[in-house]
């Protein structure tokens, strides 16, 4: 036997088997190519080769339904599969059938190669326990887009599904991060555990401890009776910890602690409770500009990225646009169509706000629409309304400020309110903020004078003399 490894190369595209074969062979390989299953698995039988690589789609066997035939009789073998069919569910099902990897058409070659050697340094990981129902776990995570950046999402949730490593998504608001999430949880033998987000820019950071861990009765002032906190509430799943960057630095302490441990205590609490959950933590910031800011620790920054993994923008995928958009529509129940100059014209936005803008924009365009196929002209018109709505729009704090001020003169005009204007601006202001946090303590009035940074007694006199229906937080 020779040092030299035999890759056996089943394709029905000639050109395909041709590049392969003279790469491979520059590189040092033996080659043996064939255009059909069939013959592959004869090769298989007789002993011969190192490694496979095969399409999805040939003549007779299908690429996929070989791996496990090929694995029966030659359990150390290692299979690559290729495939133009580039969907997630083609990515998790060449995982789950036992391929070492996933290659999108058109591929790399010198990716390619990198895999080839790769594969020759390592075996195989046999899984085929927590074989995952591939469709009913697609159509909870509603995955969309075939673009090259789409594909090495898809291969990195292929790679996690039997994983309990932290993932950090990184990417623009609007990108799908959250959707995402799902997918690795829906693929993950986490999957029969509840899926629980948390939005940690949402959440005062007072109340950010309690809202994690939990708290128990009388743990402080206010806490009436024994509350559950999101870790408790996924444990058997997964936990998303969305806007991660947005972490007030005090809590960061409490929940290094807990991903170091594994265990933890509700606030007030001296019980503690195991974690048996997967963490997936996502950001638009730059966390490691965070980290050199002093804003955001680096040993827990690095307990979170051990999977890092970006989502790109809508911008740099806009082949994916046609997809997304009959995804939307379809999800209307609407059997609307766009004329190819229509979505041309979508493919050419910018899309600041990325997919959330996109379906905001296909769900009103499609409800404004009389006509059952959308042309050029609709799509232009309400594209130059979005556009009008955009430059309009304030981009920073000052300019917010700004334009709500020049909104209140143009509104009363010459006829300014009797004892000006503070008074009626400060109501408008006011008002909201402390509805908002009588919603987020379920009504209590000493708690969400605590967040609001109040005296009990001035809260109440507010609540009464805004006219405020403390109700609604209860």
């Amino acid at each position: 036997m020779t040092d030299t490894r035999t890759v056996l190369i089943a394709d029905d595209d000639v050109s395909i088997r041709t590049v392969l074969s003279q790469a491979l062979k520059r590189a040092g390989y033996d080659v043996e190519a064939t255009d059909n299953g069939a013959t592959l698995y004869q090769w298989i039988l007789e002993g011969r080769g190192d490694l496979v690589i095969t399409d999805v789609m040939m003549p007779g066997e299908n690429g996929l339904d070989l791996i496990p035939k090929i694995h029966a009789k030659r359990p150390g073998m290692k299979v690559i599969v290729m495939s133009a069919q580039n969907a997630l569910t083609t990515a998790i099902s060449a995982s789950e059938k036992g391929a070492l990897d996933y290659l999108p058409k058109p591929f790399d070659i010198d990716g390619l190669l990198e895999t080839v050697r790769g594969a020759f340094r390592k075996t195989i990981a046999t899984e085929q326990d927590n074989t995952i129902d591939t469709a009913d776990a697609l159509n909870k995570s509603f995955v969309v887009g075939q673009s090259r950046a789409m594909q090495e999402i898809y291969r990195t949730v292929a790679r996690l599904r039997n994983s309990d490593l932290t993932v950090l998504m990184t990417g623009e608001s609007g990108t799908g991060k959250e959707v995402i999430a799902r997918a690795l949880h829906a693929f993950s033998r986490w999957k029969e555990g509840p899926f629980v987000a948390l939005n940690m820019a949402a959440i005062p950071k007072e109340l950010i401890e309690s809202e994690l861990f939990g708290h128990e009765k009388g743990a402080f002032t206010g806490a009436t009776q024994k509350t559950i906190g999101r870790f408790e509430q996924a444990q058997g799943g997964t936990l998303f910890l969305d806007e991660i960057g947005d972490m007030p630095y005090e809590a960061q302490t409490r929940l290094l602690r807990v991903l170091q441990e594994g265990e933890f205590t509700s606030v007030g609490g001296r019980r503690l409770v195991k974690t048996r959950l997967r963490i997936i933590a996502a950001t638009n910031r730059d966390m490691q500009a965070l980290v050199r800011q002093g804003k955001f620790r680096e040993d827990l920054y690095y307990r979170l990225n051990v999977i890092p993994l970006h989502i790109p923008p809508l911008r740099d995928r806009s082949e994916d646009i046609p997809a997304l958009v009959q995804h939307f529509i379809a999800q209307l129940g609407s059997l609307k169509v766009f004329e190819p100059e229509a979505m041309r014209l979508i493919q050419q936005q910018p899309w600041a706000g990325n997919i959330r803008e996109l379906e905001n924009f296909t769900r009103r365009l499609a409800a404004l629409c009389p006509q059952e196929i959308i042309d050029a002209a609709a799509a232009a018109a309400e594209l130059k309304r979005l556009s009008r709505a955009e430059n309009a729009a304030p981009k920073g704090r000052d300019e917010l400020i700004a334009a709500l001020m020049n909104d209140y003169f143009a509104a009363w005009g010459n006829a300014l309110p009797q004892g000006g204007i503070h008074a009626p601006v400060i109501c408008d202001i006011e008002k909201p903020l402390i509805e908002r946090a009588l919603e987020l303590t379920g009504g209590n009035q000493i708690r969400a004078a605590e967040i609001l940074g109040l005296n009990r007694n001035t809260l109440r006199k507010k609540i009464r003399e805004l006219r405020i229906d403390v109700r609604r937080g209860a």
